[in-house]
């Protein structure tokens, strides 16, 4: 097993290899950063082609794609090995590399660990793969060393990525939400601690509404969650009074205001927030459009 790029999430996924005895072999652009994985029984190389020719299984765990690609262009050596990458990148980017892979003559899994490095290893830590299907049923009980919950999206070699952005979309604004909750506390001197057991619940709760919010997406039916635009548009004036009450940086809400405001003009004041949709995917909807006429 070859481990390509041991940052904290190579690193996480190297010493779970370790843990589970398998032979181990590591490469990073900084070779310093493996001196750790060599102390717990891996082995280190200095050039790329030669960890790559160590192993038959290559898992690239750097940045990007492009920063993959970069690596192992021209190496000679993946020919008749299978490639798994778990980095994050958006779809084309997927296609382009899987392509670079079959061009080289290494069969492609493209996959994703929808979790933090400290949960690598974990029973359920998910990780998900598109591509070759022999690839990942070959190597099922190894990615399984990986996490507990391990799916195949399909054959299509960029499915990975499309749910990594899919899915990952909510986080930076669920970040960036709890941030400014801990800002509006800590105006008051409360830490931010008081509010986890609070926020945990609220998480909770937007989680039991998701199945609701595909529904009335995927049939364009904007009549079943309760919480109207109207509601939302309302409380736009309360955020800039909250946010001069508190000296709190809200100003990242504003792209969310311009689609209220947008949503309420055309007249979707009563529909669901989940109408929101319509505007974010607006063009979306006229490339499906174009690509059925």
């Amino acid at each position: 097993m070859t481990v390509l790029g041991t940052g904290a999430m190579g690193t996480a996924i190297a010493q779970a290899f370790l843990a589970a005895d398998y032979r181990t072999h590591v490469w990073n652009r900084s070779p310093e950063r493996t001196a750790p994985l060599v102390a717990a029984g891996a082995t280190a190389h200095p050039a790329v082609a030669d960890a790559v020719a160590a192993s038959r299984v290559i898992v690239a765990t750097m940045t990007t794609f492009p920063a993959t690609r970069d690596s192992l262009d021209g190496t000679g050596e993946l020919a008749g090995r299978d490639l798994i990458t778990l980095n994050s990148g958006t779809p084309a980017q997927a296609r382009d590399f899987a392509l670079f892979a079959h061009c080289a003559g290494a069969r492609y899994l493209g996959g994703a660990i929808k979790n933090v490095p400290s949960a690598v290893g974990n029973p359920d830590t998910l990780l998900y793969f598109g591509g070759d299907r022999a690839v990942f049923d070959a190597h099922l009980d190894t990615l399984r060393v990986l996490g507990g919950d391990v799916e195949f999206l399909g054959t299509d070699t960029d499915l990975a990525a499309l749910y990594e952005s899919a899915v990952g979309a909510t986080l930076l604004p669920t970040l960036l939400g709890f941030l400014e909750g801990a800002g509006i506390l800590a105006a008051r001197g409360i830490p931010a601690e008081a509010m986890v057991g609070y926020s945990t619940k609220w998480l909770r709760m937007i989680e039991s509404l998701l199945p609701i919010l595909a529904t009335e997406i995927d049939t364009r039916d904007y009549t079943r969650l309760g919480a109207t635009v109207d509601l939302f548009h309302t409380a736009v004036t309360d955020d800039a009074q909250l946010a001069a009450e508190t000296g709190i940086d809200m100003s990242w809400h504003e792209p969310i205001h311009h689609l209220l405001r947008c949503a309420v003009a055309e007249g979707r004041g009563d529909q669901s927030i989940t109408a929101l949709f319509e505007l974010i995917a607006a063009g979306t909807q006229q490339s499906a459009r174009a690509r059925g006429a």
